[in-house]
């Protein structure tokens, strides 16, 4: 179990992370998501041992995680950490980065491994290819693959799909959630994307200004947002008031109804694969929703609310 106590951090004269406390079991997904800023990356580094706590403590199994103050060398063997900037080596070829930290003893065992790993993230056919000739989303999964060889009990990623060509990041991703959980490892992940928040986690943490706002189930979290700012890290949300209440509502939760309680002109349709998003205007408010078909700018139409969120 990953416990974080009371933990505080504070650079230069800012405190970056501010009085948060988190328990990971063993084999949890967690999601850390907010805006830039926030304290993501900061946490993810505190945890590897990267920086020193001003207060708190980090404790994985009762042993303490320490700073760079107790430790010559930052970081512990069981932890593995992949930053944005994926440290690979340059000169080297994708298998030797990726098989870098293998043991050279049983070298078929090592090559098997080498093997399996670049499957996983589809690089195969790179395996001889030096790193400094492959592009960014090439070498972040190159890095991925070498950040799990040797089977780390935690797992820290930032950002990890982040340079990854949208139609080879899920299938990655169902990939390495899967082995993750297969091999109960926890991992905890600091995204920008809300499908890392709400497919792959157990948990998601929602950051502001350094502190946790909320940790809970992101099926709870996307649902019943307790705020606008909670609701807007899952995509676009309207905030409106029905007979003095204000509701927060997900474009997928507005339809067209010639029926509907709300007024609005169309000003633009986004053409999204299998719908339309379309922004509106409801006298000073922009609103968005989802539709099937396209609709001109300048029509007007009504709306009206399914499955209030708030």
């Amino acid at each position: 179990m990953l416990e974080l106590k009371d933990i505080t951090f504070t650079y230069i004269d800012q405190a970056v992370i501010n009085g948060l406390s988190f328990v990971a079991e063993q084999g949890q997904n967690i999601a850390v998501i907010g805006e830039s800023g926030c304290g993501k990356s900061t946490l993810l580094k505190l945890i590897y041992g990267l920086y020193d706590l001003d207060s708190g403590t980090i404790n994985y199994n009762g042993n303490p995680i320490l700073g760079p103050k107790y430790n010559l060398i930052p970081g512990e063997d069981y932890i593995k950490y992949l930053a944005q900037d994926f440290d690979l080596m340059p000169y080297i070829t994708v298998e030797e980065n990726v098989g870098k930290f293998l043991s050279n003893i049983y070298r078929d065992k090592k090559k098997a491994r080498v093997q399996e790993l670049l499957e996983m993230v589809e690089m195969t056919e790179f395996a001889k290819v030096k790193a400094q000739y492959l592009s960014g989303g090439q070498q972040q999964r190159v890095a991925l693959a070498r950040v799990l060889a040797l089977e780390p009990q935690i797992l820290l990623l930032d950002e990890p799909f982040s340079q990854i060509d949208a139609f080879r990041k899920n299938a990655l991703r169902r990939n390495v959630f899967q082995y993750l959980k297969k091999k109960k490892i926890t991992c905890i992940i600091a995204t920008h994307d809300s499908t890392d928040a709400l497919s792959f986690s157990d948990e998601t943490i929602v950051m502001q200004h350094g502190k946790i706002i909320v940790k809970d189930a992101p099926q709870n979290l996307y649902r019943s947002p307790q705020n606008k700012y909670i609701a807007s890290l899952f995509g676009e949300v309207n905030e409106l008031e029905l007979n003095g209440k204000l509701h927060l509502v997900y474009p997928h939760q507005l339809k067209l109804d010639p029926k509907g309680k709300l007024k609005c002109v169309v000003q633009q349709s986004y053409f999204k694969g299998g719908y339309y998003l379309v922004e509106a205007s409801s006298g000073s408010q922009t609103l968005f929703f989802e539709n099937d078909t396209f609709l001109p700018s300048g029509a007007s139409i009504r709306l009206e609310f399914l499955n209030k969120t708030a």
